[in-house]
């Protein structure tokens, strides 16, 4: 056990060698800060407890979250999840994945679902071009997980070597900075999200989108943050699992596209695609409940329970101003 702790631990160190320390230290907090945890509502479904609560951020302000709790005393697994940023849905939210998370506490998961910076109170959204609040709330929303994982680990109830993150669209590109950030995460299912700001700069929207602003201020926003990149970060995620899922009815984010992006993902991997628009759909929640049953040992699921969650609207396109 000794030996396999000290090889895992030098994997790790020659992954954070191989990376820009700089650019890790970028998302650095106070681990020991308080996390000054307030609860403004509990529900009951069945034997599961839905806890509405709130967490301090490292960057400022609160992060609104449901906290998930199967019956019982453990020691759970654990799932953090990221909602989709999908500009018309209702579900643009820690809502998204509610229900599969209370059918997943079933089989002895604890989650975690929060509210993006987005989606909170008092968020004002600059919608200017190339604004630099697009960068300051993506690292907020990332070092707000990593304050979700000491949330979860904080538990006595909690495996701290069986936890994972499922994050969809944006958030699954923040899911792909986690994993070459946070080495505590042991498995990760990104859905339809975008992993590298080098591939994405090279498409012809982009250009089109460069002359539209200006190539002179395009090109200087995009120096500035250019280490914040995703694709910098989801080749180090080893030795974390990562199971990536995409749809084939997306205009921009095309099949050809999403496996250029699983190809900068560290092995071990696994990718899928699904006929489906953006949301994806029942085939590949079943398969993504499949990956987190046998990465987390869970107990696996009546396919009944899996089948009644319901499926995420798909909103049409916004229309673009």
């Amino acid at each position: 056990m000794i030996l396999r702790l000290l090889a895992l631990s030098l994997v790790i160190s020659s992954i954070a060698v191989a990376q820009n320390s700089t650019e890790l230290h970028n998302f650095d907090y106070d681990r020991n800060a308080p996390l000054d945890i307030k609860e403004a509502g509990l529900e009951r479904r069945g034997g599961v407890e839905v806890h509405d609560i709130s967490y301090a951020s490292p960057k400022g302000g609160r992060v609104p979250a449901y906290l998930v709790v199967p019956s019982g005393k453990g020691p759970f697994a654990a799932v953090i999840w990221g909602h989709w940023y999908w500009e018309n849905s209702e579900f643009r939210n820690r809502k998204e994945f509610l229900a599969e998370a209370v059918t997943l506490a079933n089989a002895g998961v604890v989650s975690l679902l929060t509210d993006g910076p987005i989606a909170r109170p008092g968020h004002l959204e600059d919608k200017a071009p190339l604004s630099d609040q697009q960068s300051t709330d993506l690292i907020q929303q990332i070092m707000d997980m990593r304050r979700g994982v000491d949330l979860l680990l904080a538990r006595k109830d909690v495996d701290p070597r069986r936890l994972a993150y499922v994050g969809h669209s944006y958030d699954a590109s923040v899911g792909g900075f986690l994993s070459g950030i946070d080495k505590r995460f042991k498995e990760f299912v990104l859905m339809a999200g975008s992993l590298s700001d080098e591939l994405n700069l090279k498409t012809k929207e982009a250009e089109a989108y460069r002359q539209k602003v200006g190539p002179e201020k395009f090109d200087a926003f995009y120096s500035k943050w250019a280490w914040l990149d995703p694709g910098k970060f989801v080749s180090h995620a080893a030795p974390a699992t990562v199971f990536l899922q995409y749809a084939s009815q997306e205009t921009f984010l095309t099949p050809e596209r999403a496996r250029a992006y699983a190809a900068l993902v560290s092995e071990p991997k696994s990718f899928k695609e699904y006929d489906a628009p953006h949301a994806l759909n029942a085939e590949a929640r079943r398969d993504r409940i499949a990956f987190l049953t046998e990465q987390l040992n869970l107990k696996p699921l009546d396919p009944k329970l899996i089948a009644a969650i319901p499926d995420l609207p798909q909103p049409p396109e916004p229309k673009q101003q």
